[in-house]
């Protein structure tokens, strides 16, 4: 080994465009910045969905409605669903640890318990909100709600 062939080791160096370094690299001159113009000139920075002055998709796009910030949305969950998942997993008591673990909710979801379907398992539910048919044939089964 001598100064002749030295190489940096393997996977060392990024291989980037080197800018400013006169015009045998090919990059020198304007530094790929082009011709005069604010975007020539250091500190320049262009507004979030700017597009060279041409009127911005953002308001090019017409606005309708109106979306409430304050809305409460829930993730339903039907009798039937509840039904399965106690007679699947031999369950008293669902929970919203118990919906978590099996994928009918996600940890930031509010679960709302809805009528569609039978139930016949003796079942405490806890859930966010329920539906009156929901509550009616959790009752009716034996069982007994919680609101969360």
């Amino acid at each position: 080994m001598n100064l002749s062939n030295l190489k940096p080791a393997e996977g060392s160096t990024k291989s980037r465009k080197r800018i400013g370094r006169g015009t045998g690299s090919g990059r020198g001159g304007t530094s790929t910045r082009g011709h005069k113009g604010a975007g020539s000139r250091s500190g320049t920075s262009t507004k979030v969905g700017f597009e060279g002055g041409q009127m911005p998709l953002q308001r090019r796009v017409p606005k309708v409605g109106f979306k409430n910030p304050n809305r409460v949305e829930y993730v339903g969950l039907n009798l039937d669903a509840l039904q399965t998942l106690a007679d699947t997993y031999k369950l008293s008591a669902i929970d919203f640890e118990v919906m978590k673990e099996h994928g009918l909710a996600s940890k930031n979801d509010l679960v709302k318990v809805l009528g569609r379907g039978e139930l016949t398992a003796k079942l405490e539910v806890k859930a966010h909100a329920f539906s009156a048919t929901a509550q009616k044939a959790i009752e009716a089964a034996g069982g007994s709600i919680v609101k969360l």
